[in-house]
């Protein structure tokens, strides 16, 4: 076997080794692409229908409210419930709840919620995303709606 022989067979084994590394990251790359884009939201039958889109300024709109549309307000400020004690709940979330300060992601976590714990649901935000509720500790704070069932 010659030099110019070896050299040959060993430039091939080496393309035929990139061409298929480059063929498996190539395929690796577009399965996790494929795999990591999350599925539709469902869309189940007591869920709230979806606000309905604001309209766009324009030099013809007219400058008074539709009386249908509420005007949008900044704060989400909470509706109380009919009763004023609220009612029994159980969390329902397997992980347990994070307790918060207000109704929204950005505010001050306060405690907890386990699994399976009993609260009293207080009241129900203004969206109804979220529960305010006291703990048999007497703590009271805000919990993602959807995640408490009430008892009887």
């Amino acid at each position: 076997m010659s030099w110019s022989g070896l050299s040959k067979f060993i430039l091939g084994l080496l393309l035929a080794v990139g061409i298929l590394f480059g063929t498996g990251v190539g395929v690796t790359r577009y399965l996790l692409a494929r795999l990591s884009t999350p599925p539709p939201r469902p869309v189940f039958p007591n869920d709230p229908s979806p606000p309905a889109p604001s309209p766009v300024a324009s030099a013809e709109a007219s400058p008074v409210a539709s009386p249908e549309a509420p005007p949008p307000s900044p704060d989400v400020s909470p509706s109380p419930l009919p009763s004023p004690e609220g009612y029994s709940g159980r969390v329902i979330q397997p992980i347990g709840l994070i307790l918060r300060q207000d109704p929204n992601t950005d505010s001050a976590q306060v405690g907890g919620v386990d699994f399976n714990q009993e609260v009293t649901v207080l009241e129900d935000s203004q969206d109804g995303e979220w529960q305010k509720v006291r703990l048999s500790s007497g703590a009271e704070g805000w919990v993602k709606s959807g995640n408490v069932e009430q008892l009887n």
